[in-house]
């Protein structure tokens, strides 16, 4: 007997909710967004580098690796020049070394086959070595401000937690569905496009964390399908471990 497929689900997110959201989102990013060494550039070789040590690794880990590295590497030239040894030892510490390995590669392959020039669309980016969905849009996005989507860890969390609580964000399925969430939620600029996902980063890393997130300094709670259900369980928890409340004297009961 056929397998029954699952009903589809419409995801769809109305124009006002966008742009609802947005608003938010962008306002909260403004006011307390970390100062990054790589959000103040829009130098493509600096943001790869930044988005390739990102990759499962803490910012305050990649914070001195970053600085140490581009002062060794300060272009794609220098790096694509480079004995494999050199480059691997820039990268000791940080763990993953097929990243560095593939930013190598990367860096010849632009210096001899594109003239030196990082490609600015998604499916050229994603051409090079070592570069996936996520980086392609972050690229494209943090050094061109294309009209990129993309969708990491902490971006798929948020949406899936805001739009679609149904889903699996770790599952093939799911994560197509958040990346067209993503999509339909890209403003109508690649600049503010800049902004709107370097926030929703932000807000991955900072409040809508994987183990606590942290709903009571959240901007987007009015826009979010899973923070009734967090609140109604968190008054629940509540009432549960309030102490038993003391009865009153009886009427007429003797006094001492």
């Amino acid at each position: 007997m056929a397998k029954r497929r699952p009903p589809s689900i419409d995801l769809t997110v109305a124009p006002d909710a966008a742009m609802a959201f947005r608003r938010r989102l962008h306002g909260w990013f403004k006011k307390h967004s970390r100062d990054l060494p790589w959000r103040q550039t829009r130098d493509p070789y600096r943001i790869l580098v930044s988005e390739l040590m990102l990759q499962q690794t803490q910012v305050s880990r990649v914070l001195d690796f970053y600085r140490r590295f581009l002062d060794r590497f300060p272009d794609l030239y220098s790096l694509a020049d480079a004995r494999p040894k050199k480059v691997m030892d820039a990268w000791e510490g940080l763990g993953y070394y097929a990243r560095a390995r593939n930013l190598h590669a990367l860096a010849k392959h632009v210096t001899t086959e594109q003239d030196g020039v990082i490609p600015s669309e998604p499916i050229a980016l994603r051409a090079l070595p070592g570069v996936g969905a996520y980086t392609a849009g972050a690229v494209a996005s943090f050094a061109y401000e294309k009209r990129a989507a993309l969708v990491d860890t902490n971006v798929a969390r948020v949406l899936q937690r805001v739009f679609a609580p149904q889903l699996d964000p770790k599952s093939g399925p799911g994560l197509k569905q958040l990346w067209l969430i993503a999509e339909q939620l890209l403003p109508r600029t690649g600049k503010t496009t800049w902004t709107h996902n370097q926030a929703l980063m932000e807000l991955g890393a900072l409040v809508c964390t994987a183990r606590v997130p942290r709903c009571g300094i959240c901007p987007v709670t009015a826009d979010c399908a899973t923070f009734p259900r967090l609140e109604a369980a968190a008054a629940l928890a509540a009432t549960a471990d309030a102490p038993p409340t003391r009865k009153g004297k009886r009427r007429g009961a003797a006094t001492g």
